[in-house]
């Protein structure tokens, strides 16, 4: 019997994908605290009006770059969520790898960081691949 992949291996999945991310992208993403949960928690859900928690596959909960400089006291640090369940769900249902999987979603959440335009993620995701 195989065990699915825990909260270790997506982690290890993410991190395999930074490490491909342009130096640029790396180097900015330094500071970012990198989260796996299985879902969102309820004030996620609350906020973001979800009625599933399978409804979220990763979340950027932070300023982006452009709003730098002019940190509140006392802030948390930006930050990255990957959600374990819904991704493996997606990725049962799908053709991709999990590892193809993560890194999409993973350059999705990287792009709002930096405030990118889909079509600059999707060209980000194609050089990380």
């Amino acid at each position: 019997m195989q065990l699915p992949p825990t909260l270790a291996d997506i982690d290890a999945l993410a991190q395999a994908a930074v490490a491909r991310l342009p130096a640029l992208f790396r180097q900015h993403l330094a500071s970012i605290v990198l989260r796996i949960e299985d879902f969102p928690d309820d004030s996620v859900m609350t906020e973001m009006g979800l009625e599933s928690p399978w409804d979220l596959l990763g979340l950027y909960w932070g300023r982006h770059v452009g709003m730098k400089g002019d940190e509140p006291s006392g802030a948390l640090p930006d930050m990255i969520f990957l959600y374990r369940r819904p991704l493996l769900d997606l990725w049962c249902e799908g053709d991709d790898t999990l590892e193809a999987l993560v890194t999409h979603v993973l350059v999705h959440e990287v792009g709002h960081h930096f405030g990118l335009s889909d079509a600059a993620m999707e060209a980000i995701e194609a050089a990380a691949g």
